[in-house]
């Protein structure tokens, strides 16, 4: 089990920065749901992975998409 914990660290720490996104958070939350269903830890660890990290690329998506658009704004309400 700790073998586990540790290659699953060591693969994590191994993500550039930019893959880390919601990984880290969610390979902790799929890791004790995996854990609890039936000692699938380092499975749940890997899918939280990847599914945070989706997650966290769409909110930045949605968040860069909302500045445009009061950029857009901004600029039709104070451009003469």
């Amino acid at each position: 089990m700790k073998a586990n914990l540790v290659a699953g660290a060591l693969a994590l720490a191994m993500i550039s920065g930019s893959a880390q996104a919601g990984c880290v958070g969610g390979a902790v939350v799929g890791g004790v749901a995996g854990h609890f269903a039936h000692h699938h830890a380092l499975a749940g660890a890997a899918v939280g992975c990847v599914v945070g990290h989706e997650m966290a690329v769409n909110k930045k998506k949605e968040r860069e998409r909302k500045r445009e658009e009061e950029r857009r704004h901004w600029e039709e309400t104070h451009h003469h």
